[in-house]
């Protein structure tokens, strides 16, 4: 009985060294694979989460057209020059200084010391190799807003000429935007372009980790950046989620830091909540209709186009699905660009009896039916809108059949111009010029997605475009727009309000060019 004892006392003995070492063992792993309280909440501290609606496009920067895309592109690619968001003067960002030689030339000379994020110093030939790419690369999304570039002249590693076709009034407004941002050449180069897209580099203040698409992108901070390495930030996270209450209810239990798009219904609970607060601002982006004038479509004869126009009540949209946060308007130039044509602002046209007998004069008087392409998430109350229009037309006789899709998707059917009798659609204007909104009308732009054409307003355009005259440039544009009115080459819906829902631990304010600049976010 005692040597049972004795051999069931070491048994115990054991197993009780065994559980020790066990634990032991365990809390090991756990510190190894996940930190402790304090650090994690360091962490956590210093990663920037933003909850966006649409995931970016891509890494091209010149093969795209996309303000979402374009504010994430910020954080990691710069420009020459940039404009000042409070006073709106184009001031230096990687161009030390910049002089314009005559109406076709002007000089610039880089800062020295900038690198790329792999180490690379940026030098003139960046600059040449990313210009003369979206300048001569007509399949690219962005060159007809480039193309008016003739050559980068190097004159040494830190100094270049940009000179132009014909005279350009806006080169430094067009350089300063979407597909500006400065490639590295002797990378490209080197291991090709399909490389870069799937490890991108730039020379901004954050540099690329990974991308899960229709999931997250993933930035950490690059220590040796020219401005400084960011105080407040070493990581710096966007979050895709479509659902506008899904993006809410992460920013209030503390899941992201930063919500964009926050609906009306969600600005008084988002405003109250103890840990968060509404950042508001006005957008320069205008919510539009295009309509295919392509032959074979109903919309291709002007009058069931004022119609559909016409059977729109723009205010009721504003106040019942905006909250009021929006302005009904006829032209996609807003105030503060140049060319603004005030008479075209805070209107809109609305009587639906009208667009019955328009119907009918082109021999619809009972309706047909269409395909209503629209995006969900991407632009404030987007799919509640477009099924607001939808009952509007169906007033009239119309059957508009929407189609929702998830923005890349969208995006990839405007590419292919495979968009049936209409798509809604939010345009920005990061130049701040009408020259860069008009851009949008001539025939080029436009041929096999909508197909609209105006040999008048093709002439004012192209005049317009090298016209070094301010007021008779002006002129042009105002002209053009009534006359893009006049066609209802698209149908404009209003202009947009910028509502972002933001944590109390930060400090944060919206710009009216819908940019996410990481550097003027920090913390409290």
């Amino acid at each position: 009985m005692g040597k049972k004892l004795w051999l069931f006392g070491l048994l115990m003995l054991a197993l009780l060294i065994f559980v020790a070492c066990s634990d032991k063992d365990s809390e090991g792993d756990a510190e190894d694979t996940n930190p402790g309280k304090a650090e994690t909440g360091d962490e956590n501290d210093r990663t920037l989460t933003i909850a966006i609606g649409a995931d970016m496009v891509t890494f091209d920067v010149h093969d795209h057209i996309n303000t979402s895309t374009e504010a994430i592109h910020v954080n990691m690619f710069n420009y020459l020059v940039k404009r000042d968001n409070e006073t709106g003067e184009i001031v230096p960002d990687l161009a030390e200084s910049f002089e314009n030689i005559d109406d076709y030339t002007w000089e610039f000379k880089l800062k020295e010391g900038v690198t790329f994020h792999n180490g690379d110093e940026l030098t003139s030939a960046d600059v040449k190799y990313s210009l003369e790419r979206v300048a001569y690369g007509e399949e690219l999304r962005d060159y007809t807003n480039y193309n008016q570039i003739k050559e980068v002249e190097i004159i040494d590693d830190y100094t270049f000429r940009i000179i132009t076709h014909e005279p350009e009034p806006v080169l430094l407004n067009r350089i300063s935007r979407i597909a500006s941002g400065i490639l590295p050449s002797k990378y490209i180069e080197e291991n090709g372009f399909d490389h870069f897209l799937e490890n991108p580099i730039g020379t901004g203040p954050f540099q690329f980790v990974e991308w899960v698409r229709d999931d997250r992108i993933v930035f950490e901070v690059y220590d040796d950046y020219f401005g400084g390495k960011n105080p407040d930030w070493d990581k710096l996270v966007f979050r895709i989620i479509p659902e506008n209450s899904t993006r809410v209810s992460e920013l209030l239990t503390g899941g992201v830091d930063i919500a964009v798009n926050v609906p009306p219904a969600d600005w008084e609970r988002v405003e109250n909540h103890e840990g968060t607060y509404l950042a508001q601002e006005t957008s320069n982006r205008t919510l539009m209709i295009f309509l295919r004038s392509t032959e074979g479509y109903p919309t291709s004869d002007q009058r069931v186009r004022e119609a559909l126009d016409l059977a729109i009540d723009n205010g009721a949209i504003v106040e019942s699905l905006l909250g009021g946060a929006g302005v009904p308007t006829i032209t996609r130039v807003a105030p503060g660009n140049f060319g603004f044509a005030e008479h075209l602002y805070d209107t809109y046209n609305y009587d639906p009896e009208r667009a019955k007998e328009l119907l009918e004069e082109a021999g619809y008087p009972d309706g047909f039916e269409m395909t209503f392409h629209s995006p969900r998430g991407r632009y404030l109350q987007d799919a509640e809108i477009a099924e607001m229009v939808a009952g509007m037309w169906a007033q009239i006789g119309v059957t508009a059949n929407i189609e929702f899709m998830e923005w890349s998707n969208f995006v990839e059917l405007r590419n292919a111009k495979e968009n049936k009798d209409a798509y809604l659609l939010g345009l920005g204007n990061s130049m701040f010029d009408a020259a860069n909104a008009l851009d949008y009308y001539s025939a080029t732009r436009f041929e096999g997605e909508t197909d609209y054409r105006n040999d008048e307003l093709e002439e004012l355009l192209a005049a317009a475009m090298s016209n070094m005259d301010p007021k008779e440039r002006s002129e042009q544009y105002v002209r053009a727009q009534e006359i893009i009115a006049e066609d209802v080459a698209h149908i404009v819906l209003h202009q947009e309000s910028i509502n972002i829902g933001v944590s109390e631990r930060i400090n944060y304010t919206p710009t009216m060019d819908e940019m996410i600049y990481v550097e003027t976010i920090t913390k409290k």
